[in-house]
């Protein structure tokens, strides 16, 4: 029953990564040509994301699971709001940044609330803790950018 219940816990991180991962491909490309300090850190988010999701799948199927591979519904309708609202947008790299921060901060959450739920075992919210503590370097970064922008 344990084993369960993290294999749950970390397959809902494994969606919210996925969505994650979703949302940095969507970023517009042209428009992060046009900010040479954001494309560092899609960059950066886009690794992060494929090696955090390497890294759930792994304990997903140590505990006897199988990894649960899509993004949430969620996150889809979150992206869709996020094109229609880029497309409305007279600055979109202020929009982008805006978005990536609201996208960073339910990683965020998601993660806090996992660890706080007692359903990981140790190992996994070892990982999960690390995996949370480069999600909030990463918002701190893209917070920095957003802030500084001009």
């Amino acid at each position: 029953m344990e084993n369960t219940k993290t294999v749950d816990a970390l397959n809902n991180l494994l969606q919210i990564t996925n969505d994650r991962l979703e949302g940095f491909k969507n970023v517009d490309t042209k428009m992060i040509s046009s900010y040479p300090k954001l494309r560092d850190e899609y960059d950066h988010g886009v690794i992060q994301s494929n090696r955090m999701r390497i890294e759930l799948s792994s304990l997903i199927q140590e505990k006897g699971g199988d990894p649960n591979d899509t993004a949430t519904v969620a996150g889809g309708l979150h992206r869709t709001w996020i094109d229609v609202k880029n497309s409305l947008s007279f600055d979109k790299g202020e929009a982008t940044l805006e978005n990536v921060l609201f996208g960073e901060g339910a990683a965020i959450k998601a993660f806090e609330n996992a660890l706080d739920s007692g359903d990981l075992c140790l190992e996994s919210s070892k990982v999960v803790q690390d995996q949370l503590h480069e999600l909030k370097a990463s918002y701190r970064k893209f917070e920095s950018l957003e802030e500084n922008k001009d």
